[in-house]
């Protein structure tokens, strides 16, 4: 290795190491595959001929693109172009080989994406969501310039998935006013008068309405097969997420009893995908921060686990040669594209980024219940007590895992401990602990980061003195919420992207959103005042007594940039220790250098204010 390259901090040559997503391929055409890239320094989509060998990038576009699908004849690579991340856009279409993009469906107005379905026919469902309109869903009949709006709701909904002969379309939808559990409408996609369309009401299936105690549903897909009306469907009915087929002509159910080799039932979540040919399932089951996969015969009911290393599967597909191709990795190694046939699918070009530090697994007694997290120790100093960051994860239905991060990665660098929380309102742990948080919003998260807290200061991890509050997106707006909550628990608040004024931050985000906040709350602000009131950061900024760090990009529809000021505002007025540092993309950047840039201006604002720590 060069000296000039030696001398670059291995934090910084984990963020600008090369990266790849798993690879999406075409469904007529299985050599045809796209994936995501920050090869170039910034987040773009590449198209990749694997009969060939050769490699294209697709988009190039100065804040970055990851969203894109590929039509099911490997012909044309769709793509959102929204504006310097604000996630309002319309659909463009290029062709595989390359050339020219076009808008994919003219005459449809920029809007947030809700979901996309291309069939083999030709056949197209956008799915759009606007705070003007609510969902609406519009099909493009083949040959067809334009598209017909084929459903329209206020509440928040999308595109489940096409039946492989394109005349069924699975809508996921929350029009009984739940955002956390959805429920599924089948129809049938019917010709209407004057070139337009209509469609038909095929099955329901609704676990929300009339139901004291809510489970939601979700689409999954439909069989890849002609003619095959077998929808494969998430469901919470024993509490927490599993598969099972329904039959949206019949009606019939199958569940699937899913038990490992020894007659057990797998713990946690579990979810599912057709295998080609839908005489079988791949099946990816998550627990306790960690994930596996499995095949399932749906002749015999056979489960048998496929051989991945213990870590996380960032996602999986099955090829139609039957090997199985996913992206593994695990907090102490980088993530990578393998098969079940023991290779390594597609590497990033360039280095591989330096490993880091295995994941120890702590369990704590919380107000609600055993709180999981997820805590790493400096290398080569000593036994603690350490400066600490505990890391909060945004969502809030999502959860840390044993995978691989680069940010968490930084901080082990400079000297500090990392402690990782899953909180009630993480997903992997049941539907009732996802499901906790609702009316408290926020305040029992911070429930159960400080159980955590305490157990950290009292086993010698951490040093109370030094302990650092950061998160993005939720846990930004848990950062802010915490140290004006919990003012004698933290030295240091770090928030990316965070809410900060609840208020609003409801008037200014995007629908989807919008329409989760309602769930959450039970109502809208002018419903429920008080408890917005009660979630919101800018209520406690008068107890804030430490210095605090903003990050928040100026085209943000998740946690707008407005109700950021106000809170930046209030701390001005009150002369309450802080740096904002505003950036000119959404909700966070793809861009390598901009990120490098961030988390250098955070270990700065730490270090500063704390001391300790190593370069």
């Amino acid at each position: 290795m060069s000296e000039e390259k030696s001398a670059v901090p291995a934090w910084e040559q984990r963020f600008r190491a090369a990266r790849v997503s798993l690879p999406d391929w075409a469904e007529d055409a299985p050599d045809r595959a796209l994936y995501v890239s920050n090869a170039t320094g910034t987040y773009e989509i590449y198209a990749w001929d694997r009969a060939t060998g050769t490699h294209r990038q697709v988009t190039d576009r100065p804040n970055g693109t990851t969203d894109a699908e590929l039509s099911p004849d490997g012909g044309s690579v769709w793509w959102f172009d929204d504006h310097d991340g604000d996630e309002f856009g319309v659909w463009r279409r290029q062709p595989f080989a390359g050339g020219p993009d076009e808008e994919a469906v003219p005459g449809l107005e920029p809007s947030y994406s809700a979901g996309l379905a291309l069939g083999r026919d030709g056949t197209v469902v956008v799915g759009r969501s606007t705070d003007e309109h609510g969902t609406t869903l519009h099909l493009r009949r083949p040959g067809a310039a334009g598209a017909v709006e084929i459903y329209r709701h206020e509440e928040y909904g999308g595109v489940g998935d096409l039946s492989h002969d394109g005349t069924l379309l699975a809508i996921d939808h929350t029009e009984h006013g739940d955002a956390m559990h959805s429920a599924i409408r089948v129809v049938r996609l019917l010709p209407g008068g004057d070139g337009g369309a209509d469609i038909e009401t095929v099955a329901e299936l609704d676990e929300v309405t009339g139901r004291d105690e809510p489970r939601g549903v979700a689409c999954l897909g439909f069989a890849p097969v002609e003619g095959d009306t077998r929808l494969l469907v998430a469901h919470q009915r024993t509490g927490r997420w599993e598969p099972m087929i329904w039959d949206v002509a019949t009606g019939a159910e199958t569940a699937l009893p899913l038990r490992d080799e020894q007659g057990r039932e797998l713990p946690g979540d579990v979810s599912a995908q057709w295998r080609p040919g839908a005489e079988a399932l791949l099946v990816e089951h998550e627990y306790e921060a960690r994930s596996e996969l499995f095949s399932y015969s749906l002749a015999d009911g056979r489960l048998t686990r496929l051989d991945t290393p213990r870590g996380t599967v960032g996602g999986a597909t099955a090829r139609p040669d039957g090997t199985v191709e996913y992206l593994w990795s695990s907090a102490a190694e980088p993530s990578a594209v393998r098969s079940t046939a023991g290779t390594v699918v597609l590497r990033a070009p360039g280095p591989v980024p330096p490993g880091s530090i295995p994941v120890e697994d702590v369990w704590v007694d919380g107000p609600g219940g055993r709180v999981h997290a997820l805590v790493q120790r400096p290398a080569g100093a000593g036994e603690g007590p350490f400066p600490t960051v505990f890391e909060i994860h945004g969502g809030p239905t999502h959860h840390d895992s044993d995978s691989f991060a680069a940010g968490p990665a930084a901080w082990l660098d400079h000297g500090f401990a990392v402690v990782r929380v899953n909180y009630r309102g993480s997903t992997g742990y049941g539907q009732a602990w996802t499901d906790a948080l609702r009316e408290r919003v926020g305040l029992i998260e911070l429930e159960d980061i400080a159980a955590v807290r305490a157990w950290a200061v009292a086993s010698g991890l951490a040093d109370p003195a030094r302990l650092v509050l950061t998160g993005g997106s939720w846990g930004g707006y848990l950062t802010l919420l915490g140290i004006g909550v919990q003012p004698d628990l933290w030295a240091l608040g770090v928030a990316a992207v965070p809410v900060a004024d609840y208020h609003t931050a409801y008037a200014d985000e995007m629908e989807a959103l919008k329409s989760l906040d309602r769930t959450l709350f039970g109502g809208t602000p002018e419903e429920v005042p008080e408890r917005f009131t009660a979630s919101s950061p800018l209520t406690y900024v008068e107890q804030v007594r430490v210095p605090v760090y903003i990050s928040a990009g100026v085209n943000d529809p998740r946690c707008p940039i407005r109700q950021i000021e106000n809170y930046v505002d209030r701390l001005v007025e009150l002369g309450k220790p802080h740096e904002v540092y505003r950036y000119d993309a959404g909700h966070g950047s793809l861009v390598v250098e901009e990120r490098i840039k961030q988390l250098r201006l955070e270990i700065d604002f730490v270090r500063r204010h704390l001391g300790g720590g190593s370069v």
